[in-house]
């Protein structure tokens, strides 16, 4: 059985595992350590089979225009615990939280086939632009409070230790 849960301390070794193994490399765990010691604004689950950290997403303050919402990076799952639904809960939880607290947006640069499922669509539909050079169906936004959101487009931006 699958808990989620907001990340504890004792989970940093279990995170930094867990985005390593999923994207075959350490960038994405660095850069969620640095994200860790510098952004208060984040919102960082962990999925846990017992006591063992199987899955991670993060989601750190992004802004459009004058607005604030949210960017969903990363979100990793172990490789042999792909594909189970572990990372629909992460995505859902975490979704859920931030429309509790009031998050007007959620932006993501990711799978075009995965991430509409949740209500994401192209940010190029409502005028917004990526600030990175990505396929237009790969950016996406899920607008969570379409008052807030009215008339809002342009340029998104992201944290500066995303790139």
């Amino acid at each position: 059985m699958i808990e989620i849960r907001e990340e504890q301390a004792r989970d940093k070794a279990g995170v930094r595992r867990v985005n390593t193994e999923a994207f075959g490399q350490p960038d994405e765990a660095e850069l969620v350590d640095a994200l860790r010691e510098q952004c208060s604004g984040r919102l960082s689950l962990v999925a846990l089979d017992g006591d063992d950290v199987v899955g991670h997403i993060l989601f750190t303050p992004a802004t459009l225009e004058h607005v604030e919402g949210m960017g969903l990076a990363p979100m990793a799952v172990l490789p042999s615990r792909q594909r189970d639904g572990t990372g629909s809960k992460l995505v859902c939880r975490g979704l859920d939280q931030l429309r509790e607290r009031g998050c007007p947006f959620v932006i993501v640069l990711g799978h075009p086939e995965y991430y509409p499922r949740f209500g994401f669509e192209r940010a190029s539909e409502r005028g917004i632009r990526c600030k990175w050079e990505a396929p237009d169906e790969a950016f996406m936004i899920l607008v969570l409070d379409e008052a807030v959101m009215a008339g809002v487009s342009g340029l998104a931006h992201y944290r500066s230790e995303l790139g």
